[in-house]
């Protein structure tokens, strides 16, 4: 079965507008890598906003796991389900990487029902053993103990990328969305993201939906779409 399915989907910012999703239907499975490529305004991030429950479907559906997006609880499923990966970081500049990563953590517990793991973490044993789970994280991105210590300021270009991957990943998601994940980066340090994000899916066995303007992003992928004017096709490139 499908993680993410879009049955249908058409979508319009306001009312009488021109749709920016037009009658789009896709699955995405787990274990692979998606790429969506297509021009600044044909729908890439619309497209993710809408998977990623960040908007709400009006026509059509949105499944995660069989279940409608419309009818869950969307708050939890951002906390939980779904990790964001943007751009722009999106980090808290003035704290450090793994204080970034332990608040992630802290607001996906804040989802847990009692007694499950929010409750384990409390106390200051709790904490410590955050703490240390935030530091594991971030190794596996490539990111050091002295480095996770410094303020986001701090860090380049691709170590912030990296702590906004260790971010994504913090609370277990299922599948993750990338949105213009190396649009800030040199080629080198594209790469090794890139390689990161691979082996979520083949390794991890994680759905990644990577919207992008780069063929290095594109090259990655099992299956790769592109977004017309609003309108999701397979692509040459696949």
């Amino acid at each position: 079965m499908a993680c993410l399915e879009f049955i249908n989907v058409t979508y319009r910012y306001d009312a009488g507008a021109e749709a920016a999703l037009k009658d789009v239907c896709a699955k995405f499975e787990s274990g692979k890598v998606y790429a969506v490529v297509g021009e600044s305004g044909s729908g890439k991030s619309t497209l993710l906003s809408l998977a990623s429950g960040l908007d709400t479907c009006k026509e059509g559906k949105i499944l995660y796991d069989g279940r409608d997006l419309n009818k869950i609880d969307r708050d939890r499923y951002r906390a939980k389900s779904a990790g964001l990966i943007f751009q722009r970081f999106n980090l808290l500049q003035n704290s450090a990487a793994v204080c970034n990563i332990i608040l992630s953590m802290d607001i996906g517990d804040s989802y847990e029902g009692s007694g499950g793991r929010r409750e384990a973490h409390n106390g200051r044993n709790g904490r410590k053993e955050r703490k240390e789970a935030a530091y594991a994280l971030l190794e596996k991105v490539g990111i050091g103990r002295e480095a996770a210590d410094r303020k986001i300021l701090k860090l380049s270009g691709g170590e912030q990328q990296r702590v906004g991957v260790a971010r994504a990943l913090s609370n277990g998601p299922g599948i993750v969305f990338a949105d213009e994940p190396t649009g800030n980066l040199d080629s080198e340090t594209e790469e090794a993201v890139l390689a990161i994000l691979a082996g979520l899916a083949r390794e991890g066995g994680k759905c990644v939906v990577i919207a992008t303007h780069s063929d290095a992003a594109a090259s990655v992928a099992d299956e790769v779409f592109e977004m017309r004017a609003g309108r999701l096709l397979p692509s040459a490139l696949c």
